[in-house]
């Protein structure tokens, strides 16, 4: 018993590194699997196209900024397990493919820029 009276900050140091691995643990339990995030990068494509649509060229960070805001409202759960620097690449790559898109079909031109370019 004296051990443990001397020794206390040894018992609270273990019990908050526990606490620690559990929170660890559950937060990766949590994250999105392969599918979430595949049915996710899809969405984007759209919600890139979208704000391609309202905002039009050249709006880069105003058009993050609206397409977070779809994600948030799409998405509302999945905010606190995704960090914005991730969302952000997803972004890119969303942006990537349709640009690619754009160039390739005529009917997302008509859709985006209202007219075939």
């Amino acid at each position: 018993m004296t051990w443990l009276v001397e020794n206390w900050f040894i018992l609270v140091l273990g019990i908050a590194g526990i606490a620690i691995g559990v929170s660890v643990v559950y937060d990766f339990s949590k994250m999105p699997t392969g599918k979430q995030v595949e049915t996710i990068k899809e969405w984007l494509l759209y919600a890139c196209i979208q704000a391609e649509k309202e905002l039009g060229s050249g709006t880069g960070q105003l058009k993050l900024r609206y397409v977070w805001d779809l994600f948030i409202a799409r998405f509302p759960y999945l905010t606190k397990v995704v960090s914005f620097e991730l969302f952000s690449g997803w972004v890119d790559a969303a942006l990537i493919e349709m640009r690619m898109l754009l160039t390739q079909n005529k009917a997302i031109q008509e859709v985006v820029k209202g007219e075939v370019v």
